[in-house]
């Protein structure tokens, strides 16, 4: 059974306090309270417009670290707000690790939106990726588990992950080990690297009352390659017709040719059937998993 990793350290008001009085005194006094956490930040909102992410287990720092090298300047041209810093801070009294202040962005997050619901943001998210998808630096950063480059990466573990699921209704797992299959069989990404978000699913959006986006959040996972693994979006956030409307804006802005639109749902299958095995915990994340699963056997 999956569980949320325990916190290494003791995340507590007082200390984010602490923190920006020591890094950033002109934010010191704006009012502070936690409004929750993943499996490696903390969230403190700070004041009207800002929250406060910190890592809350060490392997997390890294990913913090990578954040505040690159982010600010891949997204300051983006017609979407994220939660690239504003502010980086570095290690302090009581508090081992790199952490940022980010834009607080209003809205729901897109897990919490009925898939039918969130139609509206598939042509702005789209257009985000468009933008955000350029050609990367020889340095940038390769993902440590694999996201970006070929999906043959990922066969032994999304066949036993798939062989293990106990029945599902609906999704045979017959069907699913062909899609599986298909999307090996497509041809590699040759072309250059591009930037990629990396887990582009609904939790990581953030979107207004009328469905449409407002930010993309958590660039935890940012790294370099296939930029199929970030279309993987087309399948892990939206239905049929939100499906549609995302491929079709994409393909008029930078036409994906059918194999990489086969290795997205590839990527799709791969994330959602990690949510299904490993969600024990979180009931939301397990529906959204087994949503997915059903998504990739549509088209």
């Amino acid at each position: 059974m999956a569980v949320l990793p325990r916190a290494e350290i003791d995340i507590g008001p007082s200390l984010v306090v602490s923190l920006l009085a020591d890094q950033h005194p002109d934010l010191a006094g704006l009012p502070l309270a936690r409004v929750g956490n993943g499996w490696d930040n903390e969230l403190f909102r700070l004041g009207p417009d800002l929250v406060v992410r910190l890592p809350r287990r060490q392997v997390a720092e890294s990913l913090m670290v990578a954040e505040q090298r690159w982010l600010q300047g891949l997204t300051e041209h983006l017609d979407v707000p994220t939660s690239a810093p504003l502010r980086a801070g570095r290690p302090g009294p009581g508090y081992p690790w790199h952490w940022s202040v980010c834009r607080w962005i209003e809205g729901a997050a897109g897990i919490t939106v009925p898939r039918a619901d969130r139609a509206p943001a598939a042509r702005p998210l789209a257009r985000f990726l468009v933008q955000f998808q350029q050609e990367v630096p020889a340095d940038a950063p390769v993902s440590p588990v694999g996201r970006g480059g070929p999906l043959a990466g990922r066969d032994d573990v999304v066949r036993s992950r798939l062989e293990s699921l106990p029945p599902l209704p609906g999704v045979p797992v017959e069907r699913l080990l062909d899609v599986w299959a298909a999307a090996l069989a497509a041809p590699e990404w040759s072309r250059p690297p591009l930037w990629l978000h990396g887990d582009l699913h609904p939790a990581n959006l953030v979107l207004a009352a009328d469905g449409t986006l407002a930010g993309v959040v958590d660039f935890g996972d940012l790294c370099s390659g296939d930029p199929a693994t970030d279309l993987a979006a087309a399948w892990l956030v939206f239905d049929a017709a939100g499906r549609e409307a995302f491929r079709s804006e994409l393909d008029a802005l930078r036409p994906a040719d059918a194999a990489t639109w086969e290795r997205a749902r590839g990527w799709a299958l791969s994330m959602g059937s990690a949510m299904v095995a490993s969600s024990d915990d979180s009931p939301d994340f397990l529906a959204l998993g087994l949503e997915i699963l059903a998504a990739v056997l549509e088209d």
